[in-house]
């Protein structure tokens, strides 16, 4: 008789077992490299992972009968990888496999024919998910986002529908214990879902990773993981893939606002199914979703998270903070705890937030201050380019340079090498210690729109002009084209300071304070003529590609390709966000994240 599967709320089990003809454990296994996969099996092999991933044993021999040794090698006789007597002796044969060479398609027959051909748990391949996240640390897009306290609702029966605010006064972030953050994450998950949690402490870096598996399905049993029936013949046979999985990972920072969240991530390689966005999900948790993402399992889970870290009268919600790359090290350095810098200060000022910051002569541990009464050494010095090249003499300790031979350069020669140091020199100035190539903390992307406001046409300003000095126009008729130049600046200004004047005055005016007649009128006439100058603007996006953005930037400075004395400040990375818009010279992210 067949198992019984009964719906049930309850996630996914860690010692559920996985049959190893499924495609999707291969899969998994066949993107770790040989290395991997026997450090993986030891692993696996350890005491404390044991009770979840016990490998296929032969049986111990009865005493009742002395040929149960010949009747045991009679049965694996024909077995290509025969099981192991006894824990210690597989532990021996994985060693054994990491001192010689050998292929990868070797040791995963091994592990799925041999000692675990009775399957492998959902424990060990969330185990081999995450090896492979070490081994590839750039695999996964994470997206950062900020945790944010809600004001408490009004007991008023008037308010009853009214939307909870952000309250930006408040520092409290919500204490994290991982039991109890699973029960209360769990007990959002719609019973039609199942999902398999497994937490792990990052091997380097100061965070801990939370591996969601997602399924749909109400089971969590073995009947579970069948994603459906196929027909063939006359039997009905079931496939045991992964259609309908996804995996999420929720990366947790030590003493941070701030969590990561990575992009979904399908087993079988097909897009997520397309659905209308949920507006109020949006609204209270702060995650904007694509219609496609909006009704996907893992959304789901995602708008669960500020309810699984709230507590009884003390809300929490999700804000986005335009923070979106596949280093871990970057978000760290941008959205960390309280031993980084958490992007309060980039590019140029990143110098004012390091505390361990060489400040040349090797003195480290004095974080670096304008109010500091000694001046710091001046970067690219003589002092610091030279200073294997120096000799003390004297009781004094006089530093003295080493005298070289002159080095004969002609006039051009010398006028390129002193533009060179100079862009170095800005170069610096503006990134500082930030951006350079071998620092880790890339950005793959940026994407900026600009919207500044453009100067009004040529056209425009050319009839207004005309018709306020008609008279002037025609008596400097032989003025030339400089002086013109310079008069049309100048008018460009006062229509400028004209449409300040007016918006300041519209934002101070009232209804009631509107007046009629043909001052109104006019009012109106240049109210409109300033909406239709403001309407022409061109669609300007900028998109930046490649393995270190930034880093590429301070390179075209260098090479003089852009000046960096007129650069804005948001290409240096300063501002700490990868989509923004930029008004008035100034960046702004996505939705009003970041600085």
């Amino acid at each position: 008789m067949a198992p019984i599967s009964i719906p049930t709320t309850a996630r996914l089990p860690s010692s559920l077992r996985v049959d190893p003809s499924n495609p999707a454990v291969f899969k998994l296994l066949n993107r770790l490299s040989r290395a991997s996969l026997l450090t993986l099996a030891l692993d696996w092999l350890d005491e404390q992972n044991l009770a979840l991933a016990a490998p296929y044993l032969r049986q111990p021999s009865s005493p009742d009968y002395d040929d149960d040794e010949d009747d045991d090698e009679d049965e694996y006789a024909d077995d290509f990888h025969p099981p192991a007597r006894s824990l210690g002796a597989l532990q021996e044969l994985y060693t054994s496999l990491q001192s010689r060479k050998g292929s990868k398609r070797e040791v995963i027959d091994r592990i799925i024919e041999g000692d675990w051909r009775h399957g492998l748990t959902l424990y060990q391949l969330a185990m081999a998910d995450i090896q492979y996240l070490y081994d590839h640390p750039t695999s996964q897009k994470w997206a950062a986002y900020r945790i944010m306290p809600l004001k408490p609702l009004s007991t008023n029966e008037e308010e009853e529908d009214q939307q909870p605010e952000v309250d930006k006064e408040s520092l409290v972030i919500p204490r994290f214990h991982p039991s109890t953050f699973l029960k209360n994450l769990q007990a959002q998950v719609p019973p039609d879902v199942k999902a398999h949690y497994n937490f792990d402490r990052h091997r380097t870096l100061p965070l801990s990773i939370l591996r969601i598996f997602i399924l749909d399905s109400p089971y969590n049993t073995s009947l579970g993981l069948q994603s459906g029936s196929s027909k063939t013949g006359r039997k009905a046979t079931a496939t045991t893939t992964f259609d309908t999985s996804r995996t999420v990972y929720i990366a947790f920072p030590d003493a941070s606002p701030y969590i990561y969240i990575s992009k979904p991530q399908l087993l079988s390689g097909s897009a997520p199914a397309a659905g209308p966005s949920s507006a109020a999900a949006t609204k209270t948790t702060g995650i904007n979703t694509t219609a496609g993402e909006a009704k996907s399992l893992q959304h789901l889970l995602l708008v669960g998270i500020p309810a699984a870290l709230s507590r009884p009268r003390q809300r929490f919600c999700l804000k986005p903070t335009s923070l979106a790359t596949r280093n871990l090290n970057e978000l760290l350095d941008r959205r960390g705890g309280a031993n980084t810098r958490q992007g309060a200060a980039g590019g140029g000022w990143s110098i004012y937030a390091d505390e361990m910051r060489d400040k040349g002569k090797g003195k480290r541990g004095n974080r670096e201050t304008p109010l500091d009464t000694v001046l710091p050494s001046p970067p690219l010095s003589e002092e610091e380019e030279g200073g294997g090249n120096k000799e003390e003499h004297g009781a004094a300790g006089r530093k003295k340079k080493r005298l070289e031979p002159p080095l004969l350069l002609s006039p051009g020669a010398k006028r390129e090498e002193r533009e060179r140091k100079r862009r170095k020199l800005v170069a610096k100035a503006r990134f500082a210690e930030t951006a350079l190539v071998g620092d880790g903390k890339g950005v793959e992307r940026v994407d900026i729109i600009i919207e500044d406001e453009f100067p009004s046409s040529f056209t425009h300003h050319s009839s207004s002009t005309i018709s306020s000095s008609s008279s002037s126009t025609t008596s400097s008729s032989s003025s030339s084209s400089r002086d013109r130049d310079r008069d049309r600046d100048r008018e460009r200004d006062r229509e400028r300071e004209r449409d300040r004047d007016r918006e300041r005055d519209k934002e101070k005016d009232t209804p009631g304070d509107r007046r009629s007649g043909p001052s109104s009128s006019t009012g109106a006439a240049t109210e409109a003529a300033g909406k239709q100058r403001e309407q022409w603007r061109p669609n300007v996006k900028l998109t930046f590609h490649g393995s270190h953005v930034f880093a590429g930037i301070r390179q075209l400075v260098e090479a003089g390709i852009v000046d960096g004395e007129r650069m804005p400040g948001w290409l240096t990375g300063e501002e700490g966000v990868t989509l923004g818009k930029v008004k008035n010279g100034r960046i702004r992210g996505n939705k009003g994240s970041g600085l």
